[in-house]
């Protein structure tokens, strides 16, 4: 039985009730209902995307200080505060204030919460065991998502508030769970280094681990393909291949099934391929099922981003045992995990505001394509770069279990 049991089931609790918003697929009308013009709502949600980028390596910074544990607390506490906020100023800065407050919650856990894991697994002697924890986490969350989103219709029907009460009792869950965690043993925590000197080592320590930019740089076709597909072009392919908008909340659920399934086992995998090798296989079939999307009905499109689901789910952990394993003993963990974090929304940035000229001309099938294309283009360049970086690890003589990794 592994020691760090306890933990991963208060992990798996955290992560559901922290990532169950529950108003997700009503919000949009929600703030209709309250007279907050289209024009309003999206520009709310650019804000929220600008503001999410620029907070993630200060809460990172923050998480690397007062403790990974502490940070996710803060994280919880912002995100019950953030769910009243529509319910008691129901305006458009009621709504401004309640994502912003989401974007800071989100940030102070987003690093926080993979570093603590990872930390405290590593010190049980059970750092083999992570990826499979992580994904359970992901996979119980998704399930939980699954579970709600279609009896959020109800709970507004009965009361137009409820899905925002009720997430704000789910993220009160979060912040118990959370307090629960027991604190990382004495050999992990490390005293904090002023400011200017945690940026400067973990940007040192990036130029130093070539292994960690190579798989962060893996890890930006993983996140990017699966952010646009599933929020900025899920809606357009379904439209484009005649599925019915009634069928379009039962095929998100659908993905949401498979990707769960897929993150609960991200094991099998290993059976066949070492995870950097893993990695490079699943984000292939990921840009060719976002391809096959191209020509197909709607059954084959519905089939197609199910399997895309499954192997983003299968992707997921993987990508993250190997960031955290690439990372060598360092107090600036989740630092690091913050910058790549950037690096990903960053990337998914520039590609959505491609996607809105695209979009605009009817090219959607085209972009589908070109976006397939550049992800495999990317994985042939960092596979040709791949033993290069080897070669130059191993003349440092470091890192030596990164090499053993890579295929």
């Amino acid at each position: 039985m592994l020691k760090s049991r306890p933990v991963i089931r208060l992990m798996i609790g955290f992560q559901l009730f922290f990532g169950l918003l529950l108003w997700t697929p009503v919000f949009f009308e929600y703030q209709r209902q309250l007279g907050i013009s289209v024009t309003d709502i999206l520009a709310i949600q650019s804000i929220y995307y600008v503001a999410f980028c620029l907070l993630e390596i200060p809460t990172g910074m923050i998480a690397d200080r007062i403790g990974y544990r502490r940070c996710m607390l803060a994280g919880g506490a912002v995100l019950v505060v953030s769910n009243v906020m529509p319910v008691s100023v129901p305006s458009y800065w009621g709504f401004l204030v309640h994502f912003l407050l989401i974007a800071l919650a989100r940030s102070l856990v987003s690093g926080a919460s993979s570093a603590y894991l990872y930390e405290y697994m590593t010190a049980n002697g059970e750092r083999e065991q992570y990826k499979q924890a992580e994904g359970s986490a992901r996979s119980y969350s998704l399930v939980g998502k699954v579970v709600g989103w279609p009896l959020v219709g109800l709970a507004m029907q009965l009361e137009m508030t409820l899905p925002y009460w009720l997430t704000a009792v789910s993220a009160v869950l979060a912040v118990v769970m959370a307090y629960r965690l027991p604190p990382l043993p004495d050999s992990v925590r490390k005293p904090a280094a002023p400011v200017h000197t945690a940026v400067r080592e973990s940007l040192g320590l990036l130029r130093r681990t070539p292994m960690l930019l190579l798989f962060m740089a893996q890890g930006v076709a993983v996140f990017t393909l699966g952010r646009i597909c599933q929020v900025n072009l899920f809606q357009p392919i379904l439209t484009a291949d005649s599925v019915p908008l009634v069928a379009h909340g039962m095929v998100m659920s659908a993905m949401s099934v498979f990707e769960a399934l897929g993150s609960a086992r991200p094991g099998i995998i290993r059976r066949y391929l070492t995870d950097s090798r893993a990695v490079f296989v699943l984000t292939i079939v990921m840009a060719g099922t976002l391809a096959l999307t191209v020509p197909g009905n709607g059954v084959a499109t519905v089939a197609a981003l199910c399997v895309f689901a499954l192997t983003m789910g299968l992707s997921f952990p993987i990508q993250r045992q190997l960031i955290n394993d690439a990372i060598p003993p360092t107090p600036y963990r989740a630092t690091l995990l913050s910058i790549e974090s950037i690096i990903d929304r960053g990337v998914c940035a520039l590609v959505a505001l491609a996607l809105g000229s695209y979009l605009a001309e009817g090219a959607l099938g085209e972009f589908l394509l070109l976006s397939a294309g550049a992800s495999v283009a990317l994985m042939a360049v960092l596979l040709a770069v791949l033993p290069l970086v080897r070669r130059r690890v191993m003349r440092g003589g470091k890192d030596a279990e990164q090499v053993l990794s890579a295929p």
